[in-house]
């Protein structure tokens, strides 16, 4: 089983590599009793199992054409050239992956600092010594994504994001990204401080499939 995690809602996902996802399916009917009903739409398969126990799974990179956990399997497998947005407060890294592997990429990491407990004007000058760290930090991603990411959007696949979610939406106010979000998936990819090391695991986590579980 892959590592889970706990999801708003009630119970757990799961990220699912491609090459493991009919063996996923396989265990999750042995080990609940086997299948009692499968639905499937162009966005979500899911399954529920005879105790009851349900794993829904969103189809990354939608929608899907073959109705079926078959051709999840097969939609998955897909050979897929990826655009990747990782960013948080302090630092960023964007790059091109094509079948998990990065092609090209840039990573930057800025100083922002940590709240203050300090008070009066102490705390404000800090406030907004804070704020302008963070502006600038962000207006760098912004800089990086269009320089690197603009310039091949036409030779992707997709868009996957992961990082700090008010920070992407902050960057996704920038006009000249927006040909770049319109391409963005829904999921975002919970990630660590950006770096290189964390972007090559995002290329690989991004071609995954989540499985949410909810027992009966």
């Amino acid at each position: 089983m892959a590592k889970a995690r706990q999801v708003a809602g009630g119970g757990r996902a799961v990220e699912v590599p491609p090459e493991r996802l009919a063996g996923w399916f396989a265990r999750f009917a042995a080990s609940h009793g086997g299948i009692a009903a499968t639905d499937v739409t162009p966005l979500e398969v899911r399954v529920t199992a005879a105790d009851g126990t349900t794993a829904t799974a969103t189809v990354p990179f939608g929608p899907l054409g073959d109705l079926s956990i078959d051709g999840l399997v097969a939609h998955a497998a897909k050979p897929r050239r990826i655009a990747l947005v990782l960013v948080r407060r302090g630092g960023h890294s964007v790059g091109i992956a094509r079948d998990g592997r990065i092609e090209v990429s840039r990573t930057d990491r800025h100083l922002v600092q940590g709240r203050s407990a300090a008070g009066g004007w102490s705390q404000q000058r800090f406030a907004r010594r804070r704020a302008g760290q963070a502006r600038h930090a962000l207006q760098d991603a912004a800089k990086d994504a269009f320089e690197v990411l603009l310039p091949r959007l036409s030779e992707v696949d997709a868009v996957v994001l992961g990082g700090d979610r008010r920070a992407l939406d902050e960057l996704r106010e920038d006009r000249r990204l927006a040909p770049l979000f319109a391409r963005a998936e829904p999921r975002v990819l919970d990630v660590g401080e950006p770096s290189r090391a964390v972007l090559e695991d995002a290329a690989v986590r991004a071609l995954s499939v989540q499985v949410t579980l909810r027992d009966g």
